[in-house]
């Protein structure tokens, strides 16, 4: 009885400490920082939201950069405003001149910053999110990397720079990364608004006029009628005057 207790326990704790190792393995790994795009088809815009967590036991995180593509770059950056954190946008030359949407770029965005004040920085158990507007997307099935620095107040820099190769296990410090899709297609109703031929509402306006019409005629058919009427009641009318008056006068002579 005691051995089968002693198993029991022995079991159980096993369990316990395995979980706690996959709930640890599994906090790691949502620790990194990395991006989400709310829409990543291609040829559109998205928004971007890196989620950065503080990975440090006695430091805070201070600063965050993130590195634009240049060899896909983007015509459109916009930054969204974060209390407390002063964001610096970085235009530079291209290595060579991109075409983008049918237009030839030879500048574009290059780096974003963010630096935080003393009261906002990012602390133990904390996370920021950093919001960007960008476009135009790359071709589908493109993935677009923006390697990321975080900056700690104590000077310690961690470069989220490193490639993920499919197939292989995920590196100490990946780089944020999104692969784009195919484009939006245009919505069903958009097309058959675009497809409806031009002469259907022009053939089709005269249609409402006709009820007026006829409702004209009935009205003008009413009116004749009881105009009728009343002209045969006042011919009536007059007979029976003239009829009266005739019979009242002989009356009085005698």
């Amino acid at each position: 009885m005691k051995t089968s207790l002693r198993r029991t326990l022995k079991t159980a704790a096993a369990a316990t400490m395995t979980s706690g190792l996959l709930a640890a393995g599994a906090a790691a790994a949502s620790a990194h920082v990395h991006v989400d795009p709310d829409d990543p088809a291609a040829g559109g815009y998205t928004h971007l939201t890196f989620n950065v967590p503080n990975e440090s036991a006695t430091a805070k995180t201070t600063k965050l950069e993130v590195t634009v593509p240049t060899d896909t770059p983007f015509t459109s950056v916009s930054v969204k405003p974060i209390e407390g954190w002063k964001a610096e946008v970085t235009t530079s030359d291209l290595p060579q001149p991109v075409t983008v949407a049918g237009a030839t770029v030879t500048k574009a965005v290059s780096s974003v910053v963010w630096t935080a004040d003393a009261a906002h920085q990012i602390g133990q158990n904390e996370y920021q999110a950093f919001s960007l507007s960008v476009g135009v997307l790359p071709d589908a099935g493109t993935t677009v990397t923006l390697p990321t620095a975080q900056t700690y107040t104590d000077g310690t820099v961690v470069k989220w720079d490193e490639k993920t190769v499919e197939g292989q296990a995920e590196p100490e410090h990946p780089a944020p990364s999104f692969v784009t899709t195919a484009k939006d297609a245009p919505s069903s109703a958009a097309s058959a608004a675009a497809a409806a031929p031009a002469t259907t509402a022009t053939s089709a306006s005269p249609a409402p006029s006709a009820a007026p019409a006829a409702a004209t005629t009935a009205s003008g058919d009413a009116g004749s009628t009881a105009g009728w009427f009343g002209l045969a009641a006042g011919l009536i009318g007059l007979a029976a005057g003239v009829t009266a008056l005739a019979r009242t006068r002989p009356a009085k002579a005698n």
